[in-house]
Formats: C-alpha cells, structure tokens, sequence
C-alpha cells in the first residue's frame, strides 16, 4: 500500500464550493457509502454538498441557536442527525433536503448542547450541554428507536463545565469519550448503568479541553486538543498496568517547530484516525489560510505536508475520504474545498474571505464555545 506520505503529496485543489450567504463553515460529516456531505454553518443551517463535485444539493433550516455538530446514521445513512444550541436534536431524512425535520429531541428546557455523537450502533444519540445555573453540565442520552423522542436520562456528576466534544468509540457501542472546558476527558462503559459505575478513566488536560478523537491499531487511544493548542495522546490500553497513560504531550503544540524555518501552526483544527494507513492524521493552520498535514504518535508531531492557495482564513473543519483519498476542508472564509491527488481546479486562485458583519462577531477560533472566548478554566481533578 502505497505510503501515507505518498498519498497526502500529491494532493491539489480540485473543487471549490462557497455558498452565496456568508457563513462559517463549522463541522463536516460524510455519509457513507452514498456519498453526501453535511455540514453545519453559523447561520443555524445544515448544507447538503455532493461529495465529488461539492455541488450544494439543499440545505435545512429549523434550529434557532448555534450548532454544534452534524452525523449521518450508520446503518440508515439517508438519515442525518445535528445537534444545537437551542436545546434540540434534529433528525433529518436527506433525501428530502429543505424538509421539516422527521425527528426532534429534547430533555431539559435549561440544556443547551454543545455538543453531540451517534454509537456505532446506531442506538444511542449523546449530546453534552453548557454549563447549567454555574453548576452543572450534563451528558444527556435517547434511544433514537424510540418513539417521541426516547430519552433515557443524564449523567450529571462527572463534568463541572460546558461539554465541548462527545465522542463513541468507533467499534464498541457502550464506550462514550466526552471533553470540557473543566479540563478532563472521560471515558464511560454505559453498560454499566449508574454513572459512578460507568466512569471507567478521567484524564486532565491540564487546560480547557476543546475535542476528543479515538485513534490507535485497536481504538485504544485518544487524542484531546485544548483550547489553547494543547495537544495530548493517552493510551487507555495501560489503564491496568504501571505504565504511565500518556503517549505524547504538549502544553503548546504552536511551540512545536515543524518548517525549516523553525515555523508552526497558529492553531490546531483537529485529528482523525486512519485505518487503512494505521496513522494518527493531526491537522494545523495558519491565519493566513495555509493548512499543515501531521503525523502524531510518540515521538510528536511530525510535518508531512503544508497545502496553501485554498483557504483565506481560519479553517474550522475537515475530514479524510478513505475511498477516494481526499481531504474536505472548511472554515472561515465559507468555502468548501476537495483536496485530491493531481486535483486540477477549473478556476484557480484563492477565493477572498466572505465573512459578514455577522460572522466577524464570532472568535475565529475552533472549538470555542459557539465561537467565543471562553476564560481558562483549572481542572478540579487529578490525572488518572
């Protein structure tokens, strides 16, 4: 198989797609096999693209806050699901795009999401919520089989602040990842029931933990990214042994030097793991729109690509086709682009950024809470 490196190499523009309403461009999902991308957008609305030609195909409209987040269902994959602010669930059956939403959950009226994940399964939706009343945050659960909206019930005790990221394991439907800006990630067995029970690990970042990527041979890994660059690996496989959990750690990761000119990223937009390749794929940006493709394992970040000329700003999203060996970017600037190898772009030349009055408002950082800055919050717990 042809070398991760080798791949990433060639990779060129070869779509552009910028929507006539500017926009952030936030998070980006791909449903599989079919071939569609959703992507949630700061204006509350979910667009549908083609995945080859990036063509828009419909949009959604019916969330009324921020959204934070978007994924298609596994087994029923004309099935969308996107979580918001506004403290509902939509579920969306993409091939009606512009239709009302065919499922809507909710619990609390005080929960407002912050983040969101269907199991592998397909049984179990999770959202995390904002901090409630200064006090509480809950990971909130509904069994999406269910009629009316099926839910389960909250787990309350774990989180002291907002819930950034949700994340299920890959492979096992009752293993749940969730990070905060309190500083800790979790990991629960929801097969254990209660709570108390079910927290299996809490790992500090030692900062506000921003999101949560399960990674390694086996999904034994985790990748969390902190709010201020902090980038930390932990092996969960050592969980049971004397060996310490972390794999690599920076507080920092724009410390890191990556160029020849001692250089690095400004930001760090997240992590995916790549089965075929068996690689932990690190994506970082600069404010000028430049992307650095990274290798993350435990000798640190290592450079294995920088694509410049797409984007104009901030990126906030991406994702990596395994099929058809192509990275999705999106951001700041309201563009979609497909970065494929020997792409050749019908148009060619950086599109401007098209932020609105609207969206200047929002910080241009990922992660943040929708898009503010959020003041560093200490951990209230130890490290495992």
């Amino acid at each position: 198989m042809e070398g991760l490196e080798e791949k990433l190499k060639d990779l060129s523009i070869a779509r552009r797609s910028l929507p006539e309403e500017p926009t952030y461009l936030l998070d980006v999902a791909l449903q599989q096999p079919a071939g569609l991308l959703a992507v949630s957008c700061s204006n509350f609305t979910v667009h549908l693209h083609n995945k080859d030609s990036l063509n828009l195909l419909g949009e959604y409209r019916g969330h009324s806050g921020p959204l934070c987040g978007v994924v298609f269902s596994h087994a029923s994959p004309d099935f969308l699901y996107s979580g918001s602010a506004d403290g509902t669930v939509r579920g969306w059956d993409v091939r009606r795009p512009g239709t009302e939403a065919a499922q809507v959950f909710r619990s609390d009226p005080s929960h407002s999401y912050c983040s969101l994940d269907l199991s592998c399964s397909d049984a179990l939706l999770c959202a995390g919520t904002e901090q409630v009343n200064d006090e509480d945050s809950f990971l909130v659960f509904w069994d999406v089989r269910k009629p009316g909206g099926g839910l389960l019930g909250v787990y309350s005790e774990s989180h002291s602040d907002d819930i950034t990221h949700v994340r299920f394991h890959p492979r096992e439907r009752d293993r749940l990842a969730s990070s905060s800006t309190d500083g800790l990630v979790n990991v629960f067995d929801l097969s254990r029931g209660a709570e108390d029970e079910a927290l299996l690990a809490t790992c500090n970042s030692d900062s506000s933990a921003g999101s949560v990527c399960w990674c390694g041979a086996d999904y034994t890994q985790l990748l969390c990214l902190s709010h201020d660059e902090g980038l930390h690996l932990w092996d969960l496989g050592q969980l049971d042994t004397d060996e310490p959990l972390t794999v690599f750690s920076t507080a920092d990761a724009r410390g890191v030097a990556l160029l020849a000119d001692g250089g690095g990223v400004d930001y760090l937009v997240g992590g995916g793991w790549l089965e075929e390749a068996q690689k932990l794929l690190v994506v970082g940006g600069q404010n000028s729109g430049d992307l650095h493709l990274m290798e993350c394992d435990g000798g640190g970040l290592r450079l294995l690509r920088t694509l410049g000329g797409g984007h104009a700003s901030t990126v906030r999203c991406f994702l990596w086709d395994a099929a058809a060996e192509a990275l999705v970017t999106g951001g700041e600037d309201a563009q979609l682009l497909l970065w494929k190898p020997g792409g050749e772009e019908l148009s060619t030349g950086k599109r401007k950024s098209m932020k609105s009055e609207s969206a200047l408002s929002l910080k241009s950082r990922p992660h943040k809470k929708h898009g503010y800055q959020k003041e560093k919050k200490e951990a209230r717990q130890t490290a495992v």
